[in-house]
């Protein structure tokens, strides 16, 4: 699955996961640290959404 940032546009994919976050491929959307950031807009997981 992928899911894009409302507010930057950024994708996370579950399959790449994010390396530079410390999140490890294959790692959902779900699972992720409630303290994980988007990478480009440091906004939490609710501001996100799957991508259509």
């Amino acid at each position: 699955m992928k899911y894009v940032c409302l507010v930057c546009g950024w994708v996370y994919d579950e399959s790449i996961g994010d390396e530079q976050g410390g999140i490890a491929a294959g790692t959902k959307f779900e699972a992720l640290p409630a303290d994980w950031l988007c990478p480009l807009c440091a906004v939490g997981t609710d501001q996100f959404e799957v991508e259509a």
